[in-house]
């Protein structure tokens, strides 16, 4: 019961996007810290893009019917890197805008705290539930 309380759908999602943007987070800050370095190609983390297509993508997940089989939904959701080499406006070859990078910090910082809010909405309901139930 308190698997299926912790693992739940929702605290899933929250988790991995917390994790992602913790990523992006630090890949924002690697984008800036090597603003003047020659040559260098900026980075982006993906996720809300393969979470979209998870949950309304035509992909079936596989149905697991034993508690031995693999589970494919922790494989299955998760951040991806990729590096930006299609542009470069600069004659050193580095493609890093300081102000995009600036505006996509401050963006997934409230992004996070937004989602850390949600998370621990979640379980305060689940808090309330449990002490209500003791009365």
């Amino acid at each position: 019961m308190i698997q299926s309380i912790m693992g739940s759908s929702q605290a899933y999602v929250l988790e991995k996007a917390l994790s992602a943007s913790s990523l992006r987070q630090k890949t924002i800050s690697n984008n800036i810290a090597n603003v003047n370095t020659p040559k260098f190609k900026r980075s982006e983390v993906l996720f809300e893009d393969v979470l979209q297509q998870k949950m309304f993508g035509s992909q079936l997940e596989l149905a697991k019917t034993n508690e031995k089989h693999i589970s494919t939904q922790s494989q299955a959701l998760g951040p991806t890197m990729r590096t930006v080499t299609d542009n470069s406006f600069r004659t050193d070859g580095n493609n890093v805008d300081i102000d995009i990078e600036m505006a996509n910090m401050a963006k997934n910082s409230i992004y996070y705290d937004a989602l850390a809010q949600q998370l621990s909405r979640y379980f305060s309901t689940l808090k309330s539930a449990i002490n209500e139930g003791r009365r």
